[in-house]
């Protein structure tokens, strides 16, 4: 694989999980708790090409920022399958908890705007808007289900 095929899966990756993001709060708003599952499986598949790009990233002499970008959303994924799926950790009624689950979340989601701007600014600027989207849905669909 070259440079600019993993940049592509980069991208690719990087979008999927915003987009992944913006569905599950949908949603979540909307009731539709199974549809919100398998959307969070998707999301949680997208560890895999994470850690592709992990061990590529080394190949390709990425700069320090790209590791810490990818090792973050990595960590959160983790954090999502435990929490959620393995262990069905009741965390969100914890202030504290939920404090550190936003902070995690925000850092590895933002993070993905440096991945997938990798490919240019074209993309970078669709990242930001999803980004964005994505904010305002997770605090909108927080205010209105508590969770």
């Amino acid at each position: 694989m070259d440079i600019r095929k993993a940049d592509l899966l980069g991208t690719i990756t990087g979008l999927t999980i915003l987009t992944t993001s913006i569905l599950i709060f949908i949603f979540r708003l909307l009731g539709y708790s199974k549809a919100e599952y398998w959307a969070g499986i998707l999301f949680i598949l997208s560890s895999l090409p994470i850690l592709f790009l992990l061990f590529k990233a080394c190949e390709f002499q990425r700069p320090t920022i790209y590791f810490v970008q990818l090792g973050v959303m990595f960590a959160f994924i983790l954090a999502e399958l435990f929490l959620d799926y393995i262990f069905k950790v009741d965390f969100r009624h914890t202030r504290w908890m939920v404090i550190s689950y936003a902070t995690l979340f925000f850092a590895a989601t933002g993070g993905m705007i440096g991945i997938v701007s990798q490919s240019g600014k074209g993309y970078s600027i669709i990242a930001v808007i999803l980004f964005f989207v994505m904010t305002f849905l997770a605090f909108f669909q927080r205010f209105k289900t508590g969770m």
